[in-house]
């Protein structure tokens, strides 16, 4: 396999002012955890991986080389650290009472505020026999310029099906698109250069509804828009990264890609991950203000 696939043509920069770039990276690590099997918070299908598949992927997020990852799917602090060893990242974690949680890896160099989590992305209740997961919410700071960060894995099911579907769990999914849609709108009042990165599990489009949702209330780059995945042999994108704001201009033309498991085979996505890493990297000005911040 080759190791990237490109984008093509995506925006051009604003602004002058010097500046420096960090690659932003999800990554959907696919019900990543230790727990013996038998396990009630584990499905019975799900396997387990042994300490040469963690070795395996801790050596891809080594070829990732990311300055920040959002992850998802993973079972706590320690099984993350064996992806992302702390000499290397920072870890965070929501506080979720559930398995699949959701986190951001950082390199140390850069300062990091915990925000609140967007526990409102639980629209079934806490007290659900089967809780939906909350989002993470950051702030990132790199010389003078901030970033918030927002952490999303969406509900399943509801892959490309219009917003008037009752079944495929859209009526849940369009809930946490509605509290999404908040989230931004507070993020506009504010005037924050913002990201929502993560695991939707929809096939966005420009002119899919559920991102028409998001962009009535506040323009926003689909930095997937236009193309697929070569993931896995090829599928849709439904891992993306969303820029609003400052954001849309920091966007490096271009920079959208898939890292690829480097001769894997078919057998080995169970002991991987069914989902490849997705990056873009964002050119951060020492001067938001001098280029659209």
């Amino acid at each position: 396999m080759g190791r990237y696939a490109r984008a093509f043509g995506l925006l051009c920069l604003a602004g002058t002012a010097q500046a420096h770039d960090i690659k932003l990276s999800t990554w959907n690590l696919d019900w990543l955890t230790v727990r013996p099997a038998g396990d009630p918070a584990i499905p019975p299908d799900v396997g387990r991986r042994t300490d040469q598949d963690f070795a395996r992927l801790a050596a891809y997020a080594r070829r990732l080389n990311a300055d920040v990852v959002a992850f998802q799917e993973v079972d706590g602090p320690a099984v993350a650290r064996r992806v992302f060893p702390t000499d290397a990242y920072r870890l965070f974690l929501t506080d979720d009472p559930v398995s699949q949680r959701v986190g951001l890896a950082v390199r140390g160099d850069i300062a990091v505020t915990v925000n609140p989590e967007l526990t409102a992305l639980n629209v079934t209740g806490p007290q659900a026999s089967h809780p939906l997961r909350g989002g993470l919410d950051m702030t990132l700071r790199e010389g003078s310029a901030t970033l918030r960060v927002l952490v999303v894995h969406l509900k399943t099911g509801c892959w490309d099906q219009p917003l008037t579907q009752k079944a495929y769990s859209c009526p849940t999914l369009r809930q946490q698109f509605a509290v999404l849609d908040d989230w931004v709108l507070e993020r506009q009042d504010e005037g924050e250069a913002f990201v929502i990165l993560g695991d939707f599990n929809r096939r966005l489009t420009l002119a899919d509804p559920m991102m028409q949702v998001l962009e009535a209330d506040a323009p926003m780059t689909l930095t997937t828009a236009g193309h697929a995945s070569p993931c896995w042999g090829g599928e849709y994108f439904i891992d993306h990264i969303l820029l609003g704001n400052a954001a849309r201009q920091w966007l490096v033309p271009d920079s959208l890609r898939v890292m690829l498991y480097r001769d894997a085979k078919e057998e080995d996505r169970a002991r991987l991950s069914d989902h490849c890493p997705v990056s873009v990297t964002l050119r951060l000005p020492d001067d938001p203000a001098r280029a659209g911040g």
